[in-house]
């Protein structure tokens, strides 16, 4: 079914938008590097970034960044070249970051946490010819691979986490010291030693590869999704006129940087406010809680894991949290009764929000100010409305729309969506085709166009013939005084096919056992959806972006 014909191209959710929220926005900047430019040329003394008790104006980042970009060119790097970053969220990411975009280049973001393999297949992939990494990372990992003739990388800069601050937190940083592999450049001496000599001129478009961003490989190996200049220039707007905020207020940065999360409505989104940037190298909840007295940030975005570890952080109160004034959570989903419990410790409501590596961050959001409404029939909070200028179908196998209040996948069209997978033009072809995004999320829109995810299409669990989406079974967890956190997965059984099994970590101080576990459910559920099993652990293992891995729990199942 086509859209023009779709009750969905009617966008019902806009009646949910506030009052003088536009439905569609113009966007003010044709590339990620023209925000940038904009706020380093028109304040350039004003705050950028915040590094512990270092603090760098964008004046400072754009210094340092020409200097990158001078020196790559200087080593070989042309336009379209690819740039690849292996640190944590140093300031190093974000001069690094630029410095592709200037050279005429993109930036390949890699997770720190990635290892040998993992980075193997990254750098050959992208077909990189420098990487930016940490000294460290360097020695244990990126040198041995490079060495092997993996990737096409010639070009390499190191940097330590300890640069650009002098507090050294023990808490982060104890037994490290400053390397400089022989066989690399130095970031802080290629910045020190930098004249200012001019760059040659870049032309870039709002449809040049801004960024590669590797999906997360549940299925083979990761995707790199091209997100555009157009789709972070549009984006960061996105964040801008959705959450209100003002010029000047400062942001916390919790996700990782190489997250679309970070990349977007961290990075992006302080350019584009001229905000200043809250970085402590890692998530730790001790030192960001430290970083959120000191600094005093008002908006935030991450996973809800996330939240949770700051509500629990060794002396944390409520006190602490007073600036933060507009918090959104997304890459998890959040469980209604947990939502509930953190707004009562941060004194702020935490705003749901959705989207994919393949939308350049958010497709849905709900609106500032707003209650995200729960479905009474699965439990499930909402994820929001579609954004601005964003037609989101719910479709059957087919492709075609399935009635308002029925379950189906998610078909997203936007000026968010990335326009394919790098070298992968079947991928494309099979999952964005003609532009709209076959996200693999299963969920429906209500009569009101609030929109609600169910579960991943994999994630769904056959037993004996009924459907059993593991968010339900969750949620209902989550509502036991006992549960921090539930994880749920389909395990062999013989007679059901499938069976229910959940994994639960226990709020400190709680006791509970599985059988009480399992009874609690049995009152909450129908027969065939309560889990049969219940393993209690220490803790449920978390991608770095704080998003509980099923799959993993489902390989390690027996």
């Amino acid at each position: 079914m086509s859209t023009a014909t779709s009750v969905y191209a009617d966008r019902p959710w806009l009646a949910r938008y506030p009052q003088d929220t536009p439905t569609d926005i113009t966007v003010e900047h044709a590339t990620a590097l023209d925000i940038f430019d904009a706020a380093a040329t028109t304040h350039p003394n004003e705050t950028f970034l915040h590094y512990f008790d270092g603090t760098l104006t964008f004046a400072d980042i754009d210094h340092a960044a020409r200097a990158v970009a001078h020196t790559l060119r200087n080593h070989g790097f042309r336009d379209g070249d690819r740039l690849a970053l292996y640190v944590q969220n140093n300031p190093a990411f974000i001069i690094g970051m630029i410095a592709a975009w200037k050279a005429g280049g993109t930036a390949v973001a890699i997770n720190p946490m990635n290892k040998t393999r993992e980075l193997t297949y990254l750098l050959g992939d992208s077909g990189a010819v420098a990487l930016l990494t940490l000294d460290d990372l360097y020695t244990d990992i990126a040198k041995p691979v490079i060495d092997s003739g993996a990737g096409s990388v010639h070009t390499v800069i190191t940097c330590s986490a300890l640069d650009f601050q002098t507090r050294n937190d023990e808490r982060l940083f104890t037994g490290l010291t400053r390397t400089h592999p022989d066989d690399t450049l130095d970031l802080r001496t290629i910045i020190d030693d930098y004249t200012g000599a001019d760059l040659p001129p870049v032309t870039l478009t709002a449809d040049d590869v801004a960024v590669l961003a590797y999906t997360s490989g549940t299925t083979g190996n990761p995707k790199g999704a091209m997100n555009t200049h157009g789709n972070f220039a549009f984006n960061a707007q996105t964040y801008r006129d959705w959450t209100g905020l003002q010029p000047g207020e400062p942001i916390l940065g919790i996700a990782p940087l190489f997250h679309i999360t970070g990349l977007v409505g961290h990075i992006m989104f302080a350019m584009l406010t001229r905000a200043p940037l809250i970085l402590a190298h890692r998530f730790d909840p001790a030192v960001m809680l430290d970083a959120i007295r000191e600094h005093k940030p008002v908006f935030t975005i991450g996973a809800i894991t996330a939240f949770n570890a700051l509500a629990a952080a060794p002396g944390a109160t409520p006190a602490d949290f007073t600036s933060l004034r507009v918090l959104y959570s997304g890459g998890a989903p959040i469980a209604p009764a947990v939502g509930d419990r953190l707004e009562h410790i941060f004194g702020a409501y935490i705003h749901n929000i959705y989207g994919l590596t393949e939308t350049n961050s958010p497709s849905h959001a709900v609106p500032l100010g707003m209650r995200a409404p729960v479905d009474p029939v699965s439990g499930a909070l909402s994820v929001g409305v579609p954004v601005f200028n964003t037609i989101v179908r719910v479709v059957d196998e087919n492709g075609d729309d399935v009635p308002v209040g029925e379950v189906g996948e998610f078909l997203t069209s936007g000026p968010q969506v990335v326009p394919g997978y790098w070298n992968k033009p079947e991928a494309t072809a099979k999952s964005i085709p003609g532009g709209a995004l076959h996200t693999g999320d299963v969920g429906f829109m209500d009569t009101d166009g609030w929109f609600y995810v169910v579960d991943r299409k994999k994630d769904m669990i056959n037993a004996s013939g009924y459907k059993v989406w593991p968010r339900e079974v969750e949620d209902v967890l989550y509502t036991h005084p006992a549960v921090r956190e539930a994880a749920v997965v389909g395990v062999p059984d013989e007679y059901r096919g499938e069976t229910v099994k959940a994994y639960v970590s226990l709020r400190d101080g709680q006791s509970a056992n599985p059988d009480e576990l399992i009874a609690y459910c049995k009152t909450q559920l129908a027969a065939y959806k309560y889990p049969r099993h219940i393993d209690i652990v220490d803790e449920l293992p978390k991608t770095v972006t704080g998003k509980i891995l099923r799959r993993e729990l489902r390989d390690n199942t027996n």
